[in-house]
């Protein structure tokens, strides 16, 4: 009995239908040079939604370059979310690399060829795509090439770092703060920890520092299968034994996992690269314990929540075989893109109509709140109703219900007055009722409209 057409393969088949032509032709394992190269033709094709710059060196000198996508390239635009694609962490695992640099000459393409979704997401999303995070390792597993390449050779930097076990460890302090109610967010970096870690890793660390990225994947091999946080289990190590280790927003990076992975080829299937993961995700602790992994630092750190992807099964699969993963990817890359946009998002002002910076955004029953950065916030949530606090130092909590959809984020404003009681002010109730309509009138032009798709 012939298979239904599912919703993944017929957006992949649209997608395909409105794109070029792929053919191994277009493929190729791209060493630096050829890399940067590729980089700069795109922005060169697409001068007006493109922009190229460095976030810094690698251990041997090499720029750390990123491709952003966005209608105005250099300017964070109000309730604009910001997303990253990081490949090739692993410098001998390659796929990833080079799914983002075709990644990259696709959105060019299709919005050259005014595809209204791919222009829509450039439009909507400021998107940075760092395709190679360790070009030095790249280089050791190149010359040894596809055919010959080992497990391990060039996985880390020049001097043979993991970069993915090289970031502050902030799981061992959450993990404290649980036993003891601290906070679980925005967590404090260690003393002197600029000088413990890598160029590569204090270049991705600086990069998360200037910009709010609010969703992320990071793109590895050797497995085919959505990972997500947290990687480090709570519980010591003990052979023969893994520990699901769930963060308060343990739906939601499910969610985003099985949204990748259903709409990839195959990765959904579950059985690949002789290993079987149900629907094709996997929480990270469960599969094996990761310390100072980089995914887990997103989430303790920032308000980014990043999932790692597995891509192929071959590290370092020969040229031949890019096209089959690029068909295999597609969808799935521009899919989890697109989940940028859910949950909620607004400003944060004061009585005077100044942005409030650092407010932080709390959703009743998930314990991990985010910042709002130049008076924005933006909170990924799945369907449902919630009840969401704006709080800043020096000045009155609000709290407001909010019920987000299944489509695009809901826009929730706050106003926040100043913490400042003297005698014959209003009552606390007069002061609130006002503080209401003043946030509705802001945000939507009228008190009676409360939420509003954008």
């Amino acid at each position: 009995m012939q298979q239904p057409w599912t919703l993944p393969w017929l957006c992949a088949l649209l997608l395909g239908l409105m794109g070029f032509l792929v053919s191994g032709s277009d493929f190729q394992h791209h060493k630096y040079e050829d890399m940067v190269r590729a980089l700069f033709a795109v922005q060169s094709e697409c001068p007006y939604i493109t922009r190229i710059y460095s976030i810094g060196h690698s251990v041997e000198g090499r720029h750390l370059y990123v491709l952003e996508f966005s209608d105005n390239p250099g300017i964070h635009e109000a309730l604009e979310p910001e997303f990253k694609y990081v490949g090739n962490m692993h410098g001998n695992e390659v796929v990833g690399r080079e799914l983002l640099i075709k990644l990259s000459q696709f959105l060019c393409e299709e919005y050259r060829a005014r595809n209204q979704r791919i222009m829509r997401l450039i439009h909507d999303t400021r998107i940075h795509i760092l395709p190679s995070m360790n070009p030095d390792g790249y280089e050791v597993a190149a010359r040894q090439g596809p055919e010959f390449n080992g497990y391990l050779v060039g996985r880390g930097n020049a001097r043979e770092i993991d970069l993915n076990r090289d970031f502050p460890d902030l799981n061992a302090l959450m993990y404290y703060y649980e036993k003891t109610k601290g906070r679980n967010h925005h967590l404090p970096l260690p003393d002197n920890w600029e000088h413990q870690v890598q160029p590569e890793t204090l270049a991705v660390i600086k990069w998360m520092q200037n910009y709010n990225f609010i969703l992320s994947a990071n793109l590895h091999g050797g497995a085919v299968v959505a990972n997500y946080p947290f990687d480090k289990s709570r519980d010591g190590r003990v052979r023969g034994r893994t520990t699901y280790s769930a963060t308060p927003d343990d739906k939601i990076f499910r969610k985003l996992a099985r949204t990748y992975s259903y709409a990839h080829g195959w990765m959904h299937k579950g059985w690949n690269c002789g290993d079987y993961f149900d629907e094709g995700i996997t929480n990270g602790a469960s599969w094996y314990s990761l310390s100072k992994g980089m995914q887990d630092f997103n989430y303790l750190y920032t308000n980014c929540f990043e999932i790692t992807l597995e891509l192929s099964c071959d590290k370092f699969p020969p040229a031949s075989a890019l096209p089959r993963e690029w068909l295999g990817n597609r969808e799935a890359l521009v899919s989890y893109l697109e989940q940028v946009h859910h949950g909620i998002k607004g400003m944060v002002y004061d009585e005077n109509n100044n942005p409030i910076s650092k407010a932080e955004i709390s959703v009743a029953g998930i314990n991990h709140d985010v910042t709002a950065v130049d008076g924005d916030y933006f909170r990924l949530l799945l369907p449902g109703t919630y009840t969401v606090t704006a709080s800043a130092p020096g000045y009155l909590p609000f709290t407001s219900t909010v019920t987000v959809g299944p489509a695009e984020a809901i826009q929730v404003g706050f106003c926040l007055y100043a913490d400042t009681a003297t005698e014959g002010t209003e009552t606390w109730d007069q002061g609130r009722h006002r503080h209401q309509l003043d946030t509705e009138q802001r945000e939507y032009g009228s008190p009676n409209l409360r939420t509003t798709k954008l």
